[in-house]
């Protein structure tokens, strides 16, 4: 078996993060041998508002990616998140079609897309049928029933959709540059599988993805996904509330709250809130020269993570999953490092919380193996679970949503006919 390249670009409001991996055939292991990232030029809260220099900043990404990897990069998957994510679960039930009644990958394909046939609007495009749960002859939690016996095969469903004006953008994007799309991943179901364990999965858990404009939510329940959405506020309504509270810049804000982050960090005693900081060193063109600890933590930043854990807790409750997730929340993404996270959510959720950072890959990672680049290293973690297989790229589930099951029959006749001399 020959090595497998694989490849993802993380399309966010602040940055476009590009990455090549390879799947090895004596390891199981990806190993990262490219990777770039750039901040995000024509998207605002997860959607496109200028595909010109949306278009731009990915050429970039992708060329600076491709020569420090040494390959050309012809096919990636995309990561979507935002607030036009919305989800869904459905139901679906077959009649096992063997006549020894062995239930095979055919009919666990046909219960799959039963339960995806649903009326969505024409705005929506579904990206992801994932199964929650069989059930065969009534006999439920079933996680894979190839090689049962049974009359009746229902699956329970977990189904992702996202705006289909945003999707084609993306993919018009992605032709102009010669790429070919591989699939759109929710950004924060590539980032739970690159932070969560399988305990995690199993007991409960939220993965908490907090972008620079977005915050995007993943709810697991007896290890399957169980539901997804987006909230609007992210990382970047951080650094406007310091700009707003210190009156500066956006570009002042954002080096005073790394600055406060590489403070705390070097600091063993962070319990002293009345302590000044000294920026002169920022050389800040506002001529800021000490800000104290406690108005910037307690009086700005604490406020905005309150307001972020409300929202999160609400879309929880919305989830009707609540009293499912003894695991707690699993936080990733850039506003991960954002100073009282924890200890604010710890108080607004009443809940564990930890910070999520990427695991599963190995070579050139010296640099991905933080919060901000968990969606990142997700794309080729999935990517690796759902489309490489033994013979190659492939990913029939992918290619089964996008087909009109109406005379199935005589459309694969028509397939095979074509190759046949």
């Amino acid at each position: 078996m020959t090595d497998k390249l694989l490849a993802g670009i993380d399309i966010g409001s602040s940055k476009i993060a590009t990455i090549v991996g390879v799947k090895s055939a004596e390891s199981d292991d990806i190993s990262v041998i490219g990777f770039h990232s750039a901040p995000s030029k024509g998207v605002k809260k997860g959607l496109i508002v200028d595909i010109d220099e949306i278009t731009m900043a990915v050429e970039e990404s992708v060329e600076k990616t491709e020569r420090m990897a040494g390959q050309k990069i012809n096919q990636v998957l995309i990561s979507v998140g935002g607030p036009h994510i919305s989800s869904l679960n459905s139901h679906g039930v077959v009649a096992i079609s063997n006549p020894q009644s062995e239930i095979v990958e055919a009919d666990v394909n046909r219960v799959v897309e039963a339960a995806r046939a649903i009326s969505i609007s024409n705005t929506r495009q579904v990206i992801e049928v994932i199964p929650r749960e069989y059930v065969v002859d009534g006999q439920a939690g079933i996680k894979n029933p190839i090689g049962m016996t049974g009359i009746r095969l229902e699956v329970d469903t977990h189904i992702i959709t996202a705006s289909h004006t945003n999707l084609k953008n993306l993919d018009r994007c992605l032709s102009e540059l010669g790429l070919t799309n591989s699939g759109f991943i929710f950004a924060a179901l590539a980032s739970a599988e690159a932070v969560l364990t399988d305990t995690e999965k199993e007991l409960g858990v939220v993965l908490v993805d907090i972008g620079g404009g977005k915050t995007d939510i993943c709810l697991y329940v007896d290890g399957a996904l169980s539901y997804s959405s987006s909230i609007t506020v992210g990382a970047k309504h951080i650094t406007n509330d310091i700009a707003v509270g210190l009156r500066v810049s956006l570009q002042s804000a954002e080096k005073i709250k790394l600055y406060l982050n590489q403070y705390l960090q070097n600091k063993k005693d962070s319990s002293k809130r009345d302590t000044e900081l000294n920026l002169t060193h920022l050389q800040l063109p506002e001529n800021v020269s000490t800000v104290t600890l406690k108005s910037l933590t307690d009086g700005i930043i604490a406020p905005r993570l309150e307001e972020i854990y409300k929202l999160i807790e609400d879309e929880i409750e919305k989830s009707g999953f609540a009293n499912a997730v003894p695991s707690g929340l699993v936080i990733t993404g850039g506003g991960a490092l954002t100073v009282g996270l924890i200890e604010t959510g710890r108080r607004a959720m009443g809940m564990p919380i930890r910070i999520g950072s990427p695991s599963g890959v190995t070579g050139l990672i010296d640099e991905l193996l933080t919060p901000q680049y968990a969606t990142t290293v997700g794309l080729l973690l999935y990517g690796q679970k759902n489309i490489i297989t033994e013979a190659g790229w492939k990913n029939f589930n992918r290619i089964l949503r996008d087909i009109n099951l109406g005379n199935s029959v005589s459309k694969i006749k028509e397939f095979f006919k074509q190759f046949i001399p």
